[in-house]
C-alpha cells in the first residue's frame, strides 16, 4: 500500500483545502516526496499547467506545498458550474462536454478506474500521497457512485481524518453526525479527528473532545486556530468572506464586479497585497460608486452574465462611473463583456445567438467550441508579462482601439486584448496579469499620478515569494497545533 492520508471533511469549506496544503509542506520539510491528490473537485477557479492542461487552484496550491509542478493527475476531474443545474466536465485537463446533475452522477463510475490508474501512477512516483475528499462524505443521496470521498478511500485502502470547522457552531453535532451516517468498514477507515478555525481557549473544549473521542471512538488529533494565511482560496465559498466596503486608509479604491459566474477571483489577490490599493467585491448598481478601477472579471457564462448586469442595471452605474472618471479594465469573460457584440453561432453558451455586448470597447466575440488553455508569455512595451488564457472565445478589434500585449509562442505572434484611445478602458485574456509586480505597480502608478499622489515603488514580497512565505507559516502553525506523531503513524498505516 502506498503511504497515504487523506482529509474528509464534515461539510464544504471546512479547511480541508489548506491543511492539505500545509500537511504536504510539512511531509516536504521533512524529506518525503509528496504528492497531492483530488480526484473531483467543483470549482470556478482553475488553473493551467505547462502542458496546457487545466486543473482546479487547489491543488496547484498543494502542488506549490509539495515543491512540485501543477500536474494535472494531481486533479484528474475538474466540474466548472455553468449553470445551476449543468457543468463542464474536464478530465485529465481536457474537456468531456457538459451535463446535468444527474447525467453526470450516473456516467461517475465510469471515471473511477482511470482514477484509481492515476493514483496508483502517483504512489509508485512518491513517497506518500495527501488526498483530499470534497464536501462532506456523508451525503446519503450521494454515496453510492461516489468518487471522490469514502468511495476513493475504500477502493485504495486510504485512511481517513475528518476536518471539522468549529466556526460556523455545531462542531461536535457535525463529527458525530458524520461518522453516525458512514457505513462500519467507511468508519473503520476514520482514524483522527482535527478541529479546525478555532477561536478562543482550547482548554474549554476539552470536555467536549473527551466525549466527542469516547462516543465515536475515534482521536482528535488537535485544534487549528483561525488561520490568517496568503494561500489562494479554492472556490467562491471563500467569495463571502470578501470585503464589500471601500477601506479609507488607502489611497486606491478597485471594484471588483460580482458576476454570477465569476470565475479565477484569484487574479486579484496579488491587488489585496498592495500596500495603496483598498479592493473590494460589488454585487448591486446601488454599490459601486465610482472607484478608481472598475474590474470586469472572468466568467464561466459571459452571455449569461451580461443579459445578468443589463437586468440588475449594473451596467449604467459602471456606464455612469466610467464617464465620471473610472477606469475600466476585463479579464477574459470580462474583456469579452467590453465588446459590442457577443455571438454564439454555435450555441456554445446560449441559443441566443448574438446579444449586445456592454459596448466600452469596439470588438466582438465569437464563441467556438474549442478552448484554449495555455501558459503565455507576452510584451506590452518594455514590460515581459506572463499569465495563462482559459477561453472559448475568439475576440477581434473591430475599430480603433490598440492591442493590450503580444503574445509569441509556437504558433506565431498574436495580439491579445485591446485598449481604448485614453489608455482607461483596457482588456486582457490573460489570467494572472497582476501577479505581474513591476507591471502592476507601474499601472497603480499611473492611476496615484492622475489624483496627484506620488509614485510608490515596488514594495514586499512577490506572489511567489509571499505563498512560500505562508507555506513555511502554516507548517509551522501545523506542527505546533495537530499531533503529527500520530499523523505520521496515520500515514504509514501504523496502528488502529
Amino acid at each position: 500500500m502506498t503511504d497515504a492520508v487523506m482529509l474528509q471533511g464534515t461539510a464544504s469549506d471546512a479547511g480541508k483545502s489548506v491543511l492539505a496544503a500545509g500537511l504536504c509542506r510539512i511531509f516536504k520539510q521533512d524529506g518525503l516526496a509528496v504528492v497531492p491528490f483530488k480526484s473531483q473537485n467543483m470549482a470556478l477557479n482553475s488553473f493551467i499547467t505547462s502542458l496546457g492542461d487545466e486543473m482546479g487552484r487547489a491543488q496547484v496550491t498543494q502542488a506549490e506545498a509539495a515543491g512540485l509542478e501543477p500536474d494535472v493527475r494531481m486533479n484528474p476531474v475538474l466540474l466548472k458550474p455553468s449553470s445551476d443545474h449543468r457543468s463542464q466536465v474536464i478530465f485529465l485537463g481536457k474537456i468531456l462536454g457538459e451535463m446535468d446533475a444527474t447525467s453526470y452522477h450516473q456516467f461517475k463510475p465510469a471515471l473511477l478506474e482511470d482514477i484509481l490508474q492515476i493514483y496508483q501512477e502517483l504512489g509508485e512516483e512518491y513517497d506518500a500521497i495527501v488526498v483530499e475528499g470534497a464536501g462532506s462524505p456523508a451525503e446519503i443521496n450521494l454515496k453510492d457512485k461516489d468518487i471522490v470521498n469514502m468511495g476513493l478511500a475504500r477502493a485504495v485502502g486510504c485512511p481517513v481524518i475528518l476536518v471539522a470547522d468549529i466556526d460556523k457552531g455545531g462542531v461536535f453535532a457535525s463529527i458525530y453526525g458524520t461518522i453516525a451516517l458512514l457505513e462500519p468498514e467507511e468508519r473503520a477507515l476514520v482514524k483522527g479527528i482535527i478541529i479546525n478555525k478555532f477561536r478562543g481557549d482550547v482548554a474549554l473544549l476539552q470536555p467536549g473532545i473527551d466525549m466527542i473521542e469516547e462516543l465515536t471512538g475515534v482521536p482528535v488529533l488537535g485544534v487549528v486556530p483561525y488561520l490568517q494565511v496568503a494561500i489562494d482560496p479554492e472556490d467562491s465559498v471563500a467569495l463571502s468572506q470578501k470585503s464589500r466596503t471601500v477601506d479609507k486608509t488607502k489611497d486606491l479604491d478597485i471594484a471588483v464586479i460580482g458576476l454570477k459566474r465569476l470565475s479565477n477571483f484569484t487574479d486579484f489577490q496579488a491587488l489585496e497585497n498592495e500596500v495603496d490599493v483598498s479592493l473590494r467585491y460589488v454585487w448591486s448598481a446601488t454599490e459601486l460608486g465610482t472607484p478608481d478601477v472598475i474590474i470586469l472579471p472572468g466568467s464561466k457564462d459571459t452571455i449569461g452574465d451580461c443579459l445578468y448586469l443589463q437586468e440588475e442595471g449594473i451596467d449604467q452605474a459602471i456606464s455612469r462611473a466610467v464617464h465620471t472618471g473610472s477606469r475600466l479594465f476585463g479579464i477574459c469573460g470580462g474583456y469579452q463583456l467590453l465588446g459590442r457584440r457577443l455571438l454564439d453561432p454555435d450555441g456554445v453558451e446560449s441559443q441566443l445567438g448574438e446579444i449586445a455586448g456592454l459596448g466600452f470597447l469596439d470588438i466582438e466575440t465569437v464563441f467556438r467550441k474549442s478552448k484554449r488553455t495555455k501558459q503565455v508569455q507576452a510584451r506590452q512595451g518594455s514590460y515581459c508579462l506572463s499569465g495563462y488564457e482559459i477561453h472559448m472565445g475568439e475576440t477581434k478589434i473591430l475599430g480603433q482601439e490598440e492591442a493590450f500585449a503580444v503574445i509569441e509562442d509556437e504558433g506565431g505572434r498574436h495580439l491579445d486584448g485591446a485598449v481604448s484611445r485614453d489608455g482607461h478602458i483596457q482588456g486582457t485574456y490573460l489570467h494572472g496579469i497582476f501577479d505581474n509586480q513591476e507591471w502592476t505597480r507601474a499601472y497603480l502608478n499611473q492611476i496615484r499620478s492622475e489624483k496627484g499622489l506620488a509614485p510608490l515603488p515596488i514594495s514586499g514580497l512577490s506572489m511567489a515569494e509571499r505563498k512560500e512565505q505562508a507555506y513555511n507559516q502554516l507548517a509551522d502553525q501545523l506542527r505546533s497545533s495537530l499531533d503529527m506523531k500520530r499523523i505520521y503513524q496515520i500515514l504509514k498505516g501504523e496502528g488502529g
